[in-house]
């Protein structure tokens, strides 16, 4: 241990600690921008760029940036001086005069950090007529929009690309004033090998980095008489949904989520997590299939488009392995517009699905060619958590005095292993639980695999299926996933089943979620709140789900059926039906 004064204040922390995490041991709050720390993935960003987090330390001529200064036996250390509180607002106003004044129409607003940081700082800054930075907007994407002019070049966008999801589609170009973060020779994000996460988006402190909108595009089609607008929710919605009205982290929402989406106008509500179930189903059955054949094994899970963009640009030599099942997402939509408008005598044409998703990267999905059936889409329109708390807000919707309400039926019912989709280790447990039934015939009386639970690196079992074992493996943050398929190629590690999550711990920290500053705390509650709903919950296998049955029994046929696979699959990586996203 070594110890330190900290304005006055002794404090002792361990070898290698930091100036920064010393003085949170003592609950001091050293400003920061482009320190980030990942503490539920072992990681800490430390470049250091932003130097709002200087502080003087004795015997140093130069001030010291708290966040990568490593604590000295004895070291004396002033947070609060004249020349410190001097120099944080002169740089906050050198960072400031060169970032557009556009706060009140910019989609960060009031979430900025620069734009909290200059109120706490009282940084007055006029107009700058000096030199300022000019970039083309990039909105080439279905799922990202960037604004290199509102990039502060605290690179933390960068290190969560490069360094924690390796996916190396962001890197800095040239120096000092003309610097900007881009994709490669400075190209547009679409010709990029960006798999659309979402996670440059969930660190960013500004505005540069944000999901494209299709806020007002939803709302066209709430005010459209002609059109039966239907709307689907994820699992990992509405533990976080609530942080946008004073909720704490990980409150259920579930009952207010439903009854303020019926406010809002939609014909009907459902929950994606009923199209966890299906997946389960039709995932399930190919699991059996390969399993019981011990042929194109491992099988790795589909849910995720982000993921399966990255096997797609980096292991285009696995892309037998996948699932073919569509994402909970496209099911559900496809059930809606098939199903569902059969039922309810509607033209499928004439209906718009909306999606609420945790998730950026489900934008670009809906946008796929191939995510349609007999030349109708799927999905119209996918919306984040933040941009439905955004709508709520536009229409004087408050959860927190609304009474609860039960989403819609038919495809309003689930079961638990839906819900847990939402957390890292789900999908797998989920399906776990309906294969261990359908190959032993014995009833699964513990369904919690709690092995498979976690939010850092790769959790491995060994299942046993009676006559059968199987070694499985969960893991989230693009990464981790990099690691252990690196391991399979290779031949050091086999598997029988792999799920792999894009985002670390999974949906619950999905890029189009709230902004939580504090990250790691945010994500341990929303994950305890998404196995809680499931705990609780009086049906905890999909195959259980008496609406799944129903729809097998009287429209589907047989899970992995010719009905079933032309609605509820898709061709992953057939270039031919790809193809590329227009703006509009």
């Amino acid at each position: 241990m070594i110890t330190l004064t900290i304005d006055g204040q002794e404090v002792s922390v361990p070898e290698g600690t930091t100036v920064l995490q010393a003085a949170e041991k003592l609950h001091m709050k050293i400003p920061t921008l482009c320190y980030l720390s990942l503490e539920q993935i072992h990681y800490k960003n430390q470049v250091a760029s932003c130097r709002v987090c200087v502080v003087e330390v004795e015997g140093r001529r130069n001030l010291a940036p708290a966040c990568a200064t490593p604590v000295v036996p004895g070291m004396k250390v002033i947070t609060n001086s004249k020349r410190v509180l001097s120099a944080r607002r002169k740089n906050l106003e050198l960072i400031i005069s060169n970032h557009p004044f556009t706060c009140l129409t910019c989609l960060k607003s009031t979430e900025c950090e620069l734009q909290t940081m200059a109120w706490e700082y009282d940084v007055q800054v006029k107009y700058p007529n000096g030199e300022r930075m000019r970039h083309k907007k990039d909105h080439s994407s279905a799922a990202l929009f960037r604004d290199p002019d509102k990039c502060i070049m605290c690179r933390r966008c960068e290190t969560m690309c490069n360094e924690v999801q390796t996916v190396g589609a962001l890197t800095a170009f040239g120096r000092g004033f003309a610097t900007i973060v881009a994709p490669a020779e400075k190209n547009e994000i679409v010709d990029s090998p960006c798999v659309y996460c979402g996670q440059c988006v969930s660190v960013c402190p500004t505005g540069a980095l944000i999901g494209h909108s299709y806020v007002n595009q939803t709302w066209s089609a709430l005010f459209d008489k002609t059109k039966k607008v239907v709307v689907q929710v994820a699992p990992a919605v509405r533990v976080a949904l609530g942080e946008e009205f004073g909720y704490p982290a990980g409150e259920i929402v579930t009952g207010k989520m439903a009854a303020g989406l019926r406010r809002l106008g939609f014909d009907a509500v459902f929950d994606t997590t009923f199209g966890a179930d299906l997946t389960i189903i039709e995932e399930g059955t190919e699991i059996i299939e390969r399993v019981t054949k011990n042929e194109n094994l491992p099988i790795l899970t589909s849910c995720c488009p982000g993921w399966i963009n990255f096997i797609r640009y980096y292991y285009p030599s696995l892309e037998w392995m996948p699932s073919t099942t569509k994402s909970p997402q496209q099911m559900t939509g496809a059930i809606i517009k098939s199903y569902y408008a059969e039922k309810m005598g509607w033209d499928p044409k004439d209906i718009v699905v909306v999606s609420v998703m945790p998730c950026i990267a489900k934008k670009y999905e809906a946008s796929l060619p191939n995510q349609e059936v007999n030349g109708i889409r799927d999905v119209d329109y996918s919306i984040t958590t933040r941009e439905l708390a955004k709508m709520l807000k536009e229409g004087s919707i408050d959860l927190r005095y609304i009474p609860e309400e039960d989403f819609d039926s038919p495809l309003g019912e689930s079961t638990g292993a839906g819900i847990i989709f939402g957390s890292a280790g789900g999908v797998l447990e989920a399906a776990l639980r309906t294969v261990y039934e359908k190959v032993t015939g014995e009833t699964l009386e513990n369904v919690d695999f709690v092995a498979l639970r976690g939010i850092d690196g790769a959790h491995e079992a060994t299942i046993d299926l009676g006559e059968k074992q199987i070694r499985v493996a969960a893991v989230s943050g693009l990464g981790n996933a990099r690691q252990i398929l690196d391991k399979v190629v290779s031949g050091e590690e086999k598997y029988d089943v792999i799920e792999i999550m894009a985002c670390p711990g999974g949906c619950i920290n999905g890029g189009g979620q709230p902004y939580a500053k504090e990250r790691d705390k945010v994500l341990k509650a929303r994950m305890e709140a998404i196995y809680q709903i499931d705990k609780t919950d009086t049906l905890r296998k999909s195959h259980e789900n008496p609406e799944i049955i129903a729809l097998y029994d009287t429209f589907l046929g047989e899970p992995g059926g010719h009905k079933a696979h032309d609605l509820l699959h898709v061709k992953n990586f057939d270039e031919s039906v790809m193809g590329e996203w227009e703006h509009d």
